[in-house]
């Protein structure tokens, strides 16, 4: 299952606070049922634009990695939530909004699994499960 965020009209200064993303990397692989693997790893960086800075964050789990990126300048959040088991994506994604004051959400999930697609002949297409104004 791969959930796909895109958050907008956050919190600034929410979204320019690396331990938050490290508290989401730290906290999310527990809600989830996964297992970390490696200790999360945030990052301050700056773009080539004075407005594309901000704050870059992932943690590996043994079944994937969970990756959050912010820009602050653009009250925006991109996130990336990966894991090759089921997971209840509600409440990550209700968080996700409450942390950062997000005013709107575009998720999308793609359905992923350990097992070969049924041979429909079709590619699986992404769904628009969650998400919208909130």
């Amino acid at each position: 299952m791969h959930v796909i965020v895109d958050g907008f009209g956050g919190d600034p200064e929410q979204l320019s606070d690396e331990n938050v993303v490290r508290a989401i990397l730290d906290l999310y692989p527990d809600e989830m049922g996964m297992t970390k693997i490696a200790p999360a790893t945030v990052v301050r960086y700056k773009g080539t634009k004075p407005e594309d800075w901000g704050v870059s964050g992932y943690v590996m789990i043994a079944e994937s990695h969970i990756s959050v990126h912010t820009f602050p300048e653009r009250c925006l959040i991109w996130a990336d939530i990966f894991s090759c088991k089921d997971f209840d994506a509600v409440p990550l994604v209700d968080d996700l909004r409450r942390r950062f004051g997000l005013r709107e959400m575009q998720v999308n999930i793609l359905e992923r699994g350990l097992e070969a697609p049924a041979a429909s002949g079709q590619a699986p297409q992404p769904t628009a499960a969650l998400g919208g104004a909130a």
